[in-house]
């Protein structure tokens, strides 16, 4: 069956005068024909794509980020997401009457938190992206760390200098822990499925407790150990700014060791690029940090010349 499409008097279109609706296919063209070799050169790979902040608060987001998903798969490359949480499991405790504080970053997670932390990363938000994804059209799967020992972690520590004393003291963040090994076995298996992987970032300790871990270094060190083409960290910044705060589209190492001395990298931007680095240094091709809260950013970086956030690579 012929389904013929009338441009001038179709409901998408009865807006737009004839010339801007040719314009507007013309660009969708355009961008076809120029994501084309980048399909092509990726098929096959494995990209792993950390989702959190903000973003993830936003249905609408979530929706479309569940659709690039999708769409990575079904023209061959293999997605792995590692999604974070924070936003969500400071609702919940503050819904529960609980405090928390941070260090550096790091939610300390006492045993009194730790199993809340748990329940919204391993229950709510996997299960809720897992569910947007399916409902794309992919065939996902909720895992969290630690499932099928995916993720060994020990406790993470911090040191702070007292500026009387000049003494160092360790800081103790309770069930914060940082990933030491991951077990592959899992993803090989999943590689060769139609299957996307979405891992909540908890881990196991060697003694079987929870660690609450930051979903940058599980993303970092599951990309590591599986020699991921790329790794992708969505946040809600547009990538690396400049001291005018315009966007620095490619960046090396050897430049990312020089903003953080001039300060033009700093606050948490710093442990983002550091995880970056690691990666590269392991074997990851690229690295990209995008604004996750940026419809279909995902695929704008990935098949587009430009790209639309900041990518580290080696030179």
């Amino acid at each position: 069956m012929i389904k013929i499409i009338d441009l001038k008097n179709s409901t998408k279109n009865k807006n737009k005068n004839p010339k801007e609706t040719e314009n507007i296919l013309l660009n969708k063209a355009i961008t076809l024909s120029e994501a084309l070799p980048y399909i092509k050169k990726f098929a096959g790979e494995i990209f792993v794509i950390k989702f959190g902040g903000n973003a993830m608060g936003n249905k609408t987001i979530v929706e479309e980020f569940a659709k690039d998903i999708v769409l990575l798969k079904k023209i061959g490359i293999n997605p792995i997401v590692v999604h974070g949480g924070g936003p969500q499991i400071g609702k919940m405790l503050k819904k529960l009457k609980i405090k928390s504080k941070f260090v550096d970053g790091l939610r300390v997670t006492d045993r009194e938190t730790v199993p809340i932390v748990e329940m919204v990363l391993s229950g709510l938000i996997n299960k809720d992206l897992v569910s947007e994804i399916n409902k794309a059209g992919g065939l996902a799967i909720g895992l969290s760390g630690k499932d099928a020992n995916l993720i060994e972690a020990t406790k993470i520590r911090r040191t702070k200098k007292d500026p009387n004393s000049n003494i160092e003291k360790i800081l103790d963040l309770g069930f914060v822990g940082e990933p030491t090994k991951i077990n592959p076995d899992i993803f090989i298996s999943i590689d060769e499925s139609d299957i996307i992987p979405v891992i909540a970032p908890i881990g196991a300790g060697k003694n079987g407790e929870t660690y609450n871990i930051n979903a940058d270094l599980v993303a970092g060190k599951i990309a590591s150990t599986i020699n991921a083409c790329k790794l992708i960290i969505l946040t809600d910044v547009d990538g690396i700014l400049d001291k005018n705060k315009r966007l620095i589209s490619k960046a090396t190492p050897k430049n990312i060791s020089q903003f953080i001395k001039n300060k033009t990298i700093d606050g948490g931007m710093i442990p983002k690029t550091e995880t970056c680095i690691k990666a590269l240094n392991s074997g990851v091709l690229s690295t990209h940090i995008l604004n996750g809260t940026t419809p279909h950013i995902l695929l704008v970086e990935v098949f587009t010349e430009n790209g639309a956030g900041t990518m580290i690579t080696e030179p």
